[in-house]
């Protein structure tokens, strides 16, 4: 996914836990909609999905679709969609790989899967995995342990069955943004609060996911498909946090629990030759708790501070698309979703689309449509105190996405050109600040809009070599009710080049080189037009060797960022408590790890 173009692949400084956001076009990480055999995977009390936490080893493939989405998808889907789907098992073989690796920062990993036909059309894909790491940093260590399981009971087009299933339970460290250089190790009752690598060594973090989905498809006729997807998603967060405020001493315990279940159902007929209609339907309901207890300096729970708030809805999507090819030359495309929401209301949101084929092996595609994003249970229920609130009156962000491209094959398929530009818009888009009363609370406070350039060739095999460069230029700015300015941590440039040779003695070796360009923070002042900071532009490079030996045995060495970059992902604000000194202060990214790995393969 990193090597995308038009991704980037974001973190709070690459330490072990740090959630892996992607940001599509310049949109922020909600505005990509990540899914999993269909059930969407994003948080729905943050909003963001963290791809860090999905387990590798059972996916199958990845599907990136840039552009609006909303009509089929619903909320979230604004810059894109990523389709993960898992693997399933295959007739007439049976699938078996472990593996065991160990690299840098005391990182280890274990994993292994299998799956086959076990009775006639029935058949599993069972995964495991565990990775541990102390991170590059003091507090920034990630203890993740998934499994996931895939029946299936396949009868051809007729019925093919499936229910898929996963668990995730991660522990992680919390380090925050790296002290200013000449920070003094600070103590707190006794207990070490922070050191010159870390502004926190006492915050955690915990996740405990799980996802369950039932997808039944059968092809009755010819011109005729039926698909029903029932799903069920259990994500609890615990945060604890310690601090010191105004010379006061407390901290939190906090638990965020979603309860997500959903039902969708969809017909796609073909009434003639090249034409295609797609009718669905789907519900989602959404139960949200937040509990929260206050801890004293010692971290103690406090008597009588624990806090419950709990809040219910749910949304209804209809969709309708249809598409027209009259002949190998031309395709279009016209659909329409009407959203009914519990909180919001209703929303309309139309899409139109057409693909030219003048030659063979060149595709023109024009793409336009609206887009939006409901605002999450956290932003409308968050527990209120004399300090923070949540917002019912919010309103869903809306815009339009448009993209245009041409895609060009040549050589047999051996090189590939793209050139994409594309052009979104939002308003009422929803921001986090402080109220008339000085209340933090979350408002319909911008407008946003970038345009921008993608750039991609692909080319190979040739001589047992591939390579392929993509660049993405990126404009984009933020509005606001007292200036307009360009968009904060939004890189204009991004390039990617990965080279990929094939030894004839089993040996696969791939180079990877990113360039991410400035991006810039302007802080908590609404009315600057110049960056209070910038993050300087940076250029990694990751290689990873494969080995074959014996058929069945696979060795591979990964090293990330081989030359050591320094760079930092965002910023944050950091307190001395010796000085009593506040200053801006980043999340660094990580230096140089290397990762070695024995699999064996059946």
């Amino acid at each position: 996914l990193a090597n995308e173009p038009g991704i980037d692949w974001r973190t709070y400084g690459d330490y072990g836990g740090a959630a892996g956001q992607i940001h599509i076009r310049g949109m922020a990480g909600n505005a990509t909609q990540v899914r999993v055999n269909g059930v969407t995977v994003n948080s729905p009390s943050l909003g963001p999905a963290d791809v860090s936490k999905i387990p590798l080893n059972s996916i199958e493939r990845i599907e990136v679709v840039k552009g609006s989405g909303s009509v089929l998808y619903g909320s979230g889907a604004m810059a894109g969609t990523i389709n993960i789907i898992t693997k399933r098992p295959k007739r007439e073989e049976t699938d078996l790989k472990a593996s065991a690796g160990y690299g840098s920062q005391g990182s280890y990993g274990i994993a292994a899967e299998q799956g086959m036909f076990a009775l006639g059309d029935f058949g599993y894909y069972v995964t495991a995995n565990r990775y541990k790491t102390d991170g590059f940093r003091s507090n920034s260590g990630l203890s993740h342990n998934d499994a996931s399981i895939n029946l299936v009971l396949d009868k051809g087009d007729l019925l093919d069955v499936s229910l898929y299933g996963d668990y995730i339970y991660r522990d992680f460290g919390r380090p925050g943004v790296q002290p200013p250089a000449g920070t003094s190790s600070f103590f707190l009752n006794g207990t070490e609060l922070y050191n010159s690598e870390s502004a926190s060594l006492l915050d955690r973090g915990r996740d405990n996911d799980a996802h369950a989905v039932l997808n039944i498809h059968s092809r009755p006729a010819d011109w005729v498909d039926l698909k029903f997807r029932g799903d069920y998603t259990y994500m609890e967060s615990y945060d604890y946090t310690r601090y010191i405020s105004w010379g006061t001493a407390g901290g939190a315990r906090t638990w965020v629990t979603n309860k997500v279940l959903g039902l969708e159902g969809d017909v796609n007929l073909r009434p003639f030759s090249g034409a295609n209609l797609l009718v669905g339907v789907e519900y989602k309901h959404y139960d949200w708790e937040n509990k929260n207890t206050g801890l004293d300096a010692f971290g103690a729970d406090t008597p009588g501070s624990t806090a419950n708030t709990d809040a219910t809805l749910h949304t209804t999507g209809t969709y309708v698309e249809g598409q027209y090819r009259p002949s190998r030359y031309v395709k279009g495309l016209a659909s329409i979703r009407h959203e009914d929401h519990s909180v919001f209301g209703t929303e309309d949101l139309p899409r139109f689309g057409l693909i030219v084929n003048p030659l063979q092996n060149t595709a023109l595609k024009f793409n336009y449509g609206k887009h939006f994003l409901a605002p999450t249970p956290n932003d409308l229920y968050w527990p209120a105190d004399p300090y923070t609130s949540g917002n019912p009156d919010l309103k869903p962000e809306i815009g339009w996405h448009l993209d245009a491209g041409i895609e060009q094959a040549l050589f047999e398929n051996k090189v590939f050109l793209s050139l994409t530009y594309f052009n979104w818009d939002l308003k009422d888009k929803i921001l986090w600040g402080p109220d008339s009363n000085w209340v933090w609370k979350p408002q319909n406070l911008e407008k946003a809009k970038a345009q921008g350039w993608e750039v991609g060739v692909r080319m190979g095999p040739f001589y047992d070599l591939t390579l392929a460069l993509d660049y993405t230029y990126t404009d984009a700015e933020e509005e606001n009710p007292y200036v307009t300015r360009r968009a904060t941590y939004t890189p204009r440039d991004l390039f990617r080049g990965d080279l990929t040779y094939w030894a004839p003695f089993g040996l696969t070796a791939t180079a990877i080189v990113r360039y991410v360009g400035d991006r810039v923070y302007y802080g908590s002042d609404e009315t600057r037009t110049d960056p209070s900071n910038i993050l300087g532009s940076y250029v990694t490079m990751d290689l990873r060797l494969e080995q074959r030996v014996y058929d069945h045995w696979l060795l591979s060495l990964q090293g990330n960022n081989l030359f050591n970059t320094s760079y930092d992902t965002y910023f944050g604000s950091f307190t001395d408590q010796i000085s009593g000194q506040t200053s801006t202060a980043a999340f660094p990214g990580a230096g140089r790890s290397v990762f070695f790995q024995v699999a064996y393969e059946f």
